[in-house]
């Protein structure tokens, strides 16, 4: 039987001006012949932290995109997994942002050890690069998830549609 750690976690999906995901490339340093994966900014909450503000300091801390628990605003999806990590299973409840940002030129002087030790790249997909993916991501339903809540968010703010 497994016995899981219960985690909250945070996780941004960063947009650029051309609609593309910020992801970033990892791996189990506990299981390194697993392969390798991509998945969105963000982790574990702090004691007491809310997902908003957990969504915020893992975005500074990963990208050095500081922004204000009020910024990252409201989540957009929420979803529970189980995986393991460094010999550690998880149940991770988890909250996902929407960010959108004109540029920005990623900043990984943040990371943790644990982070510095796990991750070795990262980069902007477009939805269409992401939804032809042969490479694992997480979640795994993630083009799609960047699809509803792209068309979600979309907002016409004045004057006649063309």
């Amino acid at each position: 039987m497994t016995v899981y750690t219960p985690r909250r976690a945070a996780r941004v999906l960063l947009v650029d001006a051309a609609g593309r995901l910020l992801l970033f490339r990892g791996f189990d340093p506990a299981r390194p012949r697993h392969g390798r994966w991509w998945f969105t900014p963000g982790g574990g909450l702090d004691p007491g932290e809310t997902y908003a503000q957990g969504a915020a300091r893992e975005l500074a801390e990963e990208t050095g995109l500081r922004l204000t628990p009020a910024q990252i605003g409201e989540p957009v999806h929420a979803d529970m997994i189980e995986f393991p990590f460094d010999g550690v299973w998880y149940r991770q409840e988890q909250q996902f942002f929407l960010v959108r940002v004109a540029a920005h030129e990623v900043d990984t002087a943040g990371f943790s050890e644990a982070e510095r030790g796990s991750v070795d790249g990262y980069r902007w997909w477009s939805g269409q690069e992401l939804a032809g993916a042969d490479e694992r991501c997480y979640p795994p339903d993630l083009a799609e998830l960047l699809t509803r809540v792209l068309s979600d968010s979309a907002v016409v703010t004045g004057g006649s549609p063309c």
